[in-house]
C-alpha cells in the first residue's frame, strides 16, 4: 500500500508542473492586436444677444444718440460663420434705417458693426453681414446703434425686434 501512494504523490507533482505552475520564458508566447479609434466632430455655433438700450432721446438734441449691445458667438474652432441683422419689425423699415415704434409713430435709427458707423450691419452675406472664425469660445461682436438728431418724434416708448441669423 505504500508503494501506491507514493506513486500518487509524484503523479500529482507532475501534473502541477505540467499545468504551468512551472513554465520558462522560453517556453511563453504572446499576440498582438491594435484598436482603431475615431471620433467625428460636428460644426456647431450659437449665439446670444443682449439688449439694445438708447434711453431717452430728445429731438431737440443736436447729436445722434448713440447706443452699443455685445453678440455672444460660439462656434467650434475653425468653423466659419456670418452674423446678419434683419430690418426690424416697424413699419417701412429697411437694413439702412430701422424703425422704432411707439403705436403708429416711428423713430428711424440705425444699426452698425464698426464704432464709426459707417458700416451698416445688414442681411447680406458677404456685403454688409459680419465673418469670422470660431475659436471654441465665446466671441463677442459689438453691435453700434444710432438715432440720427433732431427727428420730430411724438413723445412715448419706442421698441423694435430685430433677428439675429448665425450662419455657418
Amino acid at each position: 500500500m505504500r508503494h501506491f501512494v507514493k506513486a500518487t504523490a509524484v503523479g500529482l507533482v507532475a501534473l502541477a508542473l505540467a499545468a504551468g505552475g512551472m513554465a520558462t520564458s522560453a517556453d511563453a508566447a504572446t499576440a498582438t492586436a491594435t484598436i482603431a479609434v475615431s471620433a467625428n466632430v460636428l460644426a456647431n455655433c450659437g449665439v446670444s444677444a443682449s439688449p439694445l438700450a438708447f434711453g431717452t432721446y430728445s429731438p431737440a438734441a443736436s447729436s445722434a444718440t448713440n447706443a452699443t449691445t455685445t453678440l455672444a458667438v460660439t462656434c467650434t474652432n475653425g468653423t466659419t460663420y456670418t452674423v446678419s441683422l434683419s430690418a426690424g419689425g416697424g413699419t417701412g423699415a429697411t437694413i439702412a434705417t430701422r424703425k422704432l415704434t411707439s403705436g403708429s409713430n416711428t423713430l428711424n435709427y440705425s444699426l452698425y458693426s464698426n464704432a464709426a458707423a459707417t458700416t451698416v450691419w445688414g442681411d447680406t452675406v458677404g456685403t454688409n453681414t459680419v465673418a469670422g472664425t470660431g475659436s471654441g469660445a465665446a466671441q463677442n461682436l459689438t453691435v453700434y446703434g444710432s438715432i440720427p438728431a433732431s427727428q420730430n418724434a411724438f413723445a412715448g416708448s419706442y421698441t423694435d425686434t430685430v433677428n439675429v441669423t448665425l450662419t455657418y
